[in-house]
C-alpha cells in the first residue's frame, strides 16, 4: 500500500510538472538574449505587440529573466 500511494505521487508530481513545461527557445547567436526571429521558431504567431510586452525593458531582446516571465505567465503559450 505504501509503495502504491508513493508511486501515485510520483505520477501525479510528473503529471503536474508536464502541464507547466517550458517550451526551450535556443539562443542560435549565442548573444544571451533572444530575437523576435529566435522567439518565433518556438512561438510562430508570436506578434510584434506580444514581442514587446515580454521585452519589459525595452531593449529589443528578450532576456532569459523576461523569456521565463513570460511563460510563467502565459503570455507566450506554445500551440
Amino acid at each position: 500500500m505504501k509503495n502504491a500511494i508513493v508511486t501515485l505521487g510520483t505520477v501525479v508530481a510528473l503529471t503536474a510538472g508536464l502541464a507547466h513545461a517550458q517550451v526551450a527557445v535556443e539562443d542560435t547567436d549565442g548573444n544571451g538574449s533572444y530575437s523576435m526571429e529566435e522567439l518565433m521558431v518556438a512561438y510562430p504567431d508570436l506578434t510584434e505587440d506580444v514581442f514587446a510586452a515580454v521585452d519589459t525593458d525595452g531593449d529589443g531582446a528578450v532576456s532569459m529573466e523576461e523569456l521565463t516571465a513570460a511563460q510563467d505567465a502565459e503570455i507566450l503559450v506554445a500551440d
